[in-house]
């Protein structure tokens, strides 16, 4: 199993090295990313594969949304770090047990991926060529 230390993320504090942040404010706490969220958690990593093999797991609970049952809060709801780390390195623990399968779905995610952002791409050329059919058709 990787060996990693979650901490609360400090604006202020610069990281070297192999970390992820895990957003923990909002309706999409547990959102992992490579660059710092304001109100999020680092979790520092010895070597850059356990990074992101643990970013992918933080990536499936996300959107699964695994969290939403942790939230708590009435106006904005949160993560205490407490209950995540409790429950993080649970599922990592059982979710590790089966790595093989878990590399095979971490390819087909990165796959996914590449092919949503393809398409938001296509999507915002076909925006802008509508754009310009209608500057065309109103300037007559």
């Amino acid at each position: 199993m990787p060996s990693f230390i979650i901490k609360t993320h400090q604006p202020k504090t610069s990281y070297k090295g192999n970390q992820i942040f895990i957003l923990n404010k909002g309706m999409n706490s547990g959102k992992p990313q490579k660059e710092p969220f304001t109100n999020s958690f680092v979790i520092n990593f010895a070597n850059p594969e356990d990074a992101e093999t643990i970013y992918w797991l933080a990536y499936s609970l996300w959107k699964a949304r695994f969290w939403h049952q942790s939230l708590c809060g009435s106006v904005i709801p949160f993560l205490r770090i407490k209950e995540f780390k409790k429950e993080f390195i649970s599922k990592v623990a059982e979710l590790l047990q089966e790595h093989e399968l878990h590399k095979t779905q971490v390819k087909a995610l990165r796959l996914l991926e590449l092919q949503e952002t393809q398409f938001q791409k296509n999507i915002l050329l076909i925006n802008e060529m509508r754009r310009v059919i209608l500057q065309r058709y109103c300037k007559k």
